[in-house]
């Protein structure tokens, strides 16, 4: 798992440092949207109860991502 960089009060971040953290913001957004939108509608809900829909529901997942990606 990458993690981003986090500043102290006395140890702002360079600016390497807030480059790699746009990066990862703008390749994280896509994906944390998607499950946004499913727990809007309460869709992840059905996953806990019953996982052999998960398969039938993470395809659609998985392509929604990459078209948004994509863009």
């Amino acid at each position: 798992m990458i993690t981003g960089y986090k500043a102290a009060r006395n140890r702002p971040l360079t600016r390497g440092q807030r480059l790699s953290d746009k990066a990862l913001a703008a390749v994280r957004a896509p994906v944390e949207h998607g499950f946004a939108h499913l727990e809007n509608w309460r869709v992840l809900g059905k996953v806990r109860t019953d996982p052999a829909w998960a398969t039938a529901l993470v395809r659609p997942l998985l392509v929604l991502t990459n078209r948004e990606i994509s863009r």
